[in-house]
């Protein structure tokens, strides 16, 4: 496996291993040993899977009152991925990551707690896998407005197919520190 560090600490992207013929491929797509050598140290206690037509955006979603720690791979198609820094007291708070990724290439992306996560679907559809560090807790769901002028998040597409919620969240300036993830301040 290869991890790449991005600008911002607690955001990488991961490039599994691929053993691939004729038939096909395998890979590993988490091994928890591996993943703590290379700087997650984070306990996975759930996973999630999503499908998404193409020109969807989902996001920008983050905790708050218990912060989670995200890997997000890409089980078939591809996306573009984004990551915003949401921790108060990080030196990066308020910037954010971009990265395609897709079924063959990086398809991985790890965040630590704190960061807002979102994304577009490039092709046809996209199914998404996340492992994730807290239970789903609806009352405890918030959000970044995913075309923030503030973050400026350079977008692939135009005209994103948003749902209501999503297109309703706050800018960054707009959330008071209550409404931002308790992450006890600075990174991971």
């Amino acid at each position: 496996m290869q991890i790449h560090k991005t600008k911002l600490d607690g955001c990488l992207v991961i490039e599994p291993k691929r053993f691939g013929d004729a038939r096909g491929f395998f890979l590993e797509s988490y091994h928890q040993a591996r993943y703590r050598e290379a700087g997650i140290p984070d306990i996975f206690v759930q996973d999630n899977h999503s499908r998404s037509a193409k020109g969807v955006l989902r996001g920008m979603h983050f905790t708050v009152r218990r912060p989670q720690a995200q890997i997000v791979t890409v089980m078939r198609g591809r996306i573009f991925d984004v990551g915003v820094d949401m921790r108060p007291g990080s030196p990066t708070f308020g910037q954010w990551f971009g990265a395609e990724l897709g079924d063959d290439g990086p398809c991985q992306i790890y965040m630590a707690p704190g960061f807002a996560h979102g994304f577009c679907v490039l092709s046809d559809f996209a199914d998404l896998h996340y492992k994730c560090s807290e239970f789903y807790d609806h009352g405890d769901e918030s959000g970044l407005l995913w075309n923030d002028p503030q973050v400026a998040i350079q977008w692939p597409l135009a005209a994103p197919v948003v749902n209501l919620r999503d297109a309703g969240f706050l800018c960054l300036q707009d959330l008071t520190s209550d409404k931002l993830p308790h992450t006890g301040g600075g990174s991971k």
